[in-house]
């Protein structure tokens, strides 16, 4: 049992070490291309005033609130499977950003948040993983359709194939949205039956109740709104001119844009920067700003979440088993 118990702390550091290594290798390989010499002169000659500083911090304050806010959410839809702590649930958050920068669209998030749960309820976690990251998508499909209307509304044209075929995405998307969390416990029910009734396993059917519904949806709208605050007040460091409705509107596309694209791992940042030049190339925005926003806007809620995260992981002792033996 000893031998067995050390073979297991083994594997565990193993792990950990390879999450440690790759995931900051990425980091650090995406933040070395896309800060370059041009672009720190930039950054320092606008953090050369105390309001710049100001802004900055501000900022900084809200990547807390920001993830503070979906540690509730995450706590609030597992509750019904299993009922954790606040602060286990911010945990699960802070370990999935970390492991989530080693694929494509943060696809290997839920590998790690659910490690903080028992085996036996992982395979419910990780579709509730899938559906609270529905709500927060509906949110931004929503504000970035109005977004849409409220940017283009000189050129907008109902005839247009671009308009409609825009809207036609966003309504299939929000159907598909509808469908899972209106269906979900029979999807818990098939997937479950698949993967763990081998294995003798049972799980409570999970039904979204409209109170959980309706606090995932306003806590969804809350967090759209700080994280849209923050790239305002980024943007500020670098564009001293007024921030328009339009701009705010060029915000939400962007944001729709950059949620809905796939985004390979290795290259997040220059996509979001493109993405960042497409939606504002009409607008008095510096180019230069425009990019280094979306950088900084990285940097901070997805770096340097990253590093608490691989804190998190480093301290905790995990049972690496999906199901319970």
């Amino acid at each position: 049992m000893p031998l067995l118990s050390s073979y297991k702390n083994i594997i565990s550091w193993v792990i950990k070490i390879a999450v440690g290594l790759l995931s900051f290798y990425f980091i650090y390989d995406r933040l070395q291309s896309e800060f370059t010499a041009e672009k720190l002169i930039v950054i320092q000659s606008s953090l050369s005033s105390l309001g710049a500083y100001i802004l900055l911090f501000c900022c900084l304050i809200f990547v807390p609130i920001n993830w503070g806010i979906e540690s509730y959410k995450w706590q609030m839809i597992t509750a019904p499977v299993e009922q954790v702590s606040y602060g286990t649930a911010s945990k699960s958050v802070y370990a999935g950003l970390c492991v989530g920068n080693l694929a494509p669209g943060r696809a290997t998030e839920f590998l790690a948040k659910i490690l903080f749960f028992t085996p036996q309820h992982r395979t419910t976690i990780t579709l509730l993983h899938f559906a609270n990251g529905m709500f927060q998508l509906a949110i931004t499909i929503l504000f970035g359709a109005m977004a849409v209307i409220v940017f283009y509304q000189d050129k907008l044209d109902t005839s247009n194939t671009k308009t409609f075929l825009t809207g036609l995405f966003c309504i299939v998307l929000l159907s598909v949205f509808t469908f899972f969390i209106t269906r979900f416990h029979y999807i818990q029910k098939w997937i479950v039956k698949k993967f763990e009734r081998s294995l003798g396993h049972n799980a409570e059917p999970y039904t979204f109740t409209k109170n959980i519904i309706f606090k995932l949806f306003a806590f969804s709208v809350i967090r759209y709104v700080v994280f849209t605050f923050q790239f305002v007040l980024l943007i500020k460091i670098f564009y001293s001119d007024a921030i328009t409705s339009q701009l705010v509107a060029g915000i939400c596309i962007y944001f729709l844009l950059t949620t809905i694209l796939p985004m390979i791992s290795f290259i997040e940042a220059a996509i979001r920067s493109a993405i960042a030049l497409f939606v504002f190339s009409g607008s008095n925005v510096p180019e230069m700003a425009l990019v280094i926003t979306a950088i900084l806007l990285w940097v901070l809620n997805v770096v340097l979440p990253s590093i608490v995260g691989y804190i998190i992981i480093v301290k905790e002792k995990f049972e690496f088993s999906l199901f319970k033996k």
